[in-house]
């Protein structure tokens, strides 16, 4: 089983995602353990989460206190020698990638901090060997978003959860080398045809080895068109 543990100031914007669908029928098969931690519960009497920044500037810094009381309490429970990373979300992390998630998926627990106004204390990814990542080129408010896609990705790919060959065809998830390492093919399905829009007639063929030659030009022509960044066969 893979435990997430997520620490944030907003746990109400997790509890309805993380229960439905493939990720509510991942916890119910016992494939993976999310558990909320609010950043409020760990303030003492008159106690602020967050506050200004040294050197002066706009916004405001999650402080780095209690964050590590509930870090130190997650981490003081957790089995010893369990495989575990310690990941913030950040505008200025690495990009998340589908190699992350299926790194991610291999462990026995991931940790995902929230970040929030203009981020947090940088001491703590140094502390606590924390990587930090964001979902891509912009700006968000908060951290939230980022977290629940980061729990996604990373879930779906838990043995068990999904279809296994389903995996192995879709975008991103193709293995360097082979000709699928593309974005997936175009999908079609009932009706034929619509609105005078048709449905390739390769794939009404039946011919299995002509659609899996078609499938196999319409990755490579799809990559070349729309990611540049992504290895594609000539």
């Amino acid at each position: 089983m893979l435990h997430i543990d997520v620490v944030t100031l907003f746990p109400e914007m997790f509890a309805p995602a993380i229960g439905l669908s493939i990720l509510g029928r991942a916890q119910e098969r016992g494939l993976v353990r999310i558990e909320l931690h609010h950043l409020l519960d760990a303030l003492g009497p008159g106690e602020r989460a967050d506050d200004r920044p040294f050197g002066g500037g706009p916004g405001m810094v999650l402080r780095i206190e209690p964050l590590a009381r509930i870090l130190d309490a997650i981490v003081d429970r957790a089995p010893q020698g369990e495989r575990r990373t310690i990941v913030v979300t950040a505008a200025a992390g690495t990009p998340f990638r589908q190699r992350d998630a299926e790194t991610f998926a291999a462990l026995d627990r991931l940790i995902i901090v929230c970040g929030h106004y203009e981020g947090i204390d940088d001491r703590f990814t140094t502390l606590y060997n924390a990587l930090e990542y964001s979902l891509g080129d912009f700006v968000l408010t908060g951290g939230e978003v980022p977290a629940l896609a980061f729990i996604d990705a990373t879930t779906r790919l838990i043995a068990g959860t999904i279809n296994a060959e389903s995996l192995e065809l879709e975008s991103f998830s193709m293995k360097p080398g082979t000709p699928n390492d593309t974005l997936d093919a175009p999908t079609y399905t009932r009706p034929p045809s619509y609105l005078g829009a048709e449905v390739p007639a390769v794939l009404l063929s039946g011919d299995h080895a002509k659609i899996a030659a078609w499938r196999r030009e319409e990755s490579r022509r799809r990559t070349i068109e729309r990611r540049k960044d992504v290895p594609s066969e000539e």
